[in-house]
């Protein structure tokens, strides 16, 4: 079975050194055949390449169009492993990639309690557009992990959410029928030291990558290098 390719949508930005870490521990820990960039691409990354306008707002925007850009690009494998330049797989992974979500959107609502932000309202809005296509109970795949994505499963699912602000990732893996592990999301928001150091899996905020723990954690477990870093200055 031929390994998947990585795609990965970036923003216009600095050097963006979660990018870079991210990178590394994907060449370390994950059986692939090359990586992706849809979006802007920092001077240093040594990958290839989709250029689009990842400036857009709201942000749902520009991770769609760089999906639909990966899905109708004839060289990225199929299937495929979308991610984002905030994941970081921290041990050796099998191949193929396996399959995560996050339970019911219904259990993921009582997460968050009564926070109230664009993200939750999307939550909301995607559980509410499911249902009305007749998914009584539907799961999550919104998690801060690598996916695997299938080119045709992926556009109908972009197709049939066209004009909701929906997790696309929710809607693609209800609409194919997509099951998996359930497991808990691993992103890191706070600089402390509260978080499981032996997790497979990690991802960070700005902040907590460059100021807290887990971003330390990070970059000393990949300190060298990986082969989508040209050479030169750093």
């Amino acid at each position: 079975m031929e390994l998947p390719d990585i795609v990965v949508p970036v923003r216009e930005g600095a050097n963006n050194e979660q990018l870079r870490y991210a990178l590394r521990s994907w060449a370390a820990h994950i059986p692939h055949r090359q990586v992706w960039i849809v979006g802007y691409r920092p001077w240093w990354a040594d990958t290839r390449h989709i250029p689009t306008d990842q400036r857009t707002t709201p942000a749902y925007v520009n991770t769609t169009t760089a999906m639909r850009a990966a899905c109708e690009h004839p060289a990225i494998s199929d299937p495929f492993l979308w991610a984002n330049d905030d994941f970081f797989i921290m041990s050796p992974q099998p191949s193929p990639f396996p399959v995560f979500h996050r339970g019911p959107v219904r259990e993921v609502f009582g997460q968050y309690g009564a926070r109230s932000s664009a993200y939750v309202a999307a939550m909301r809005e995607t559980h509410a557009f499911l249902v009305g296509l007749g998914y009584e109970d539907p799961a999550s795949f919104e998690l801060h992990v690598p996916l695997p994505v299938h080119k045709a499963g992926m556009l109908r699912a972009l197709e049939v959410g066209q004009g909701h602000d929906v997790h696309k990732r929710t809607v693609y893996g209800v609409l194919n029928g997509v099951t998996g592990i359930q497991m808990r999301d691993v992103k890191i928001a706070r600089r402390g030291p509260q978080f499981d150091a032996a997790s497979p899996f990690l991802s960070t905020m700005p902040d907590s990558f460059h100021n807290g723990a887990v971003g330390r954690h990070i970059r000393a477990a990949f300190p060298d290098p990986s082969p989508y870093e040209k050479r030169g200055r750093r």
